[in-house]
């Protein structure tokens, strides 16, 4: 007996007034009546219907859509190889679009209160906020993410004068403990490890040993990072990264 137009308004989610149109125009017409002369549809109308709606859900409009499921060179593999394309390039346009309405909306809730010039005489040419869409991408599900944005967004600019010029002294006196030769096994090298770690606490977020290691992980694998290392002294990447491992042996 089949379905009756009722039941396959119930399954697709559409109204039957959507099926009796479908049916006046030809796209899809039920394989059978019953003796009252009403709709019945097996389950081939079934799988047309689902083809049907998929198509129009990706906004084709009803007479291409008829074109496409009409066409005698199209088997139904053809057609679902065209939907698993046509639903793939769907999906990365919806990730990528919902991708930057986060990104907007981290800029807006966490981003560095600070105006261009204040920016500029902070940072000099560095701009923060470049970062901050790959930071949220690969690390804002994280809680020493939630607590750094939250911090970042707190700060003043002498708040980050005061951080950028701390960072710089540890830079400094590493590249000068580098310069003479200490290990980076050494206590001294060591202990600036440590004072960096402390660094992270005190400014962006709570910096366990594990997390430490692994941002000197970073520092060599990330060409950026390592770039600005070894822009003060050649090796210095290598060399914090060491330290930062030897420090959190020591303190484990």
């Amino acid at each position: 007996m089949g379905y009756s137009v009722g039941q396959v308004a119930g399954f697709a989610r559409v109204t039957v007034r959507t099926l009796h149109h479908y049916d006046e125009i030809g796209l899809l017409r039920p394989s059978g009546r019953s003796g009252a002369g009403h709709r019945r549809y097996d389950d081939g109308d079934l799988d047309r219907l689902q083809r049907i709606l998929f198509y129009r859900e990706l906004g084709f409009p009803l007479d291409e859509v008829a074109a496409l499921l009409d066409d005698p060179a199209t088997d139904p593999q053809e057609h679902l190889r065209r939907q698993h394309a046509l639903l793939s390039e769907r999906i990365g346009t919806l990730q990528r679009m919902a991708a930057a309405v986060e990104r907007a909306m981290e800029a807006r809730t966490m981003s560095i209160r600070l105006t261009p010039e204040e920016k500029f005489e902070v940072f000099g040419d560095f701009d923060p906020d470049e970062h901050a869409a790959e930071a949220q991408e690969r690390w804002g599900g994280s809680q020493a993410y939630q607590e750094s944005a939250r911090r970042s967004a707190a700060y003043t600019k002498e708040d980050w004068k005061r951080i950028t010029a701390e960072a710089e002294d540890i830079s400094r006196r590493l590249v000068a403990l580098l310069d003479s030769g200490a290990p980076a096994d050494s206590a001294p090298a060591m202990d600036l490890a440590e004072e960096h770690r402390g660094w992270m606490n005190r400014n962006h977020y709570t910096c366990s040993y594990e997390m430490h290691v692994c941002l000197g992980e970073m520092y060599v694998a990330d060409e950026r990072f390592a770039a600005y290392y070894d822009g003060m002294r050649a090796g210095l990447a290598v060399f914090v990264r060491d330290a930062i491992m030897a420090n959190a042996v020591r303190g484990v």
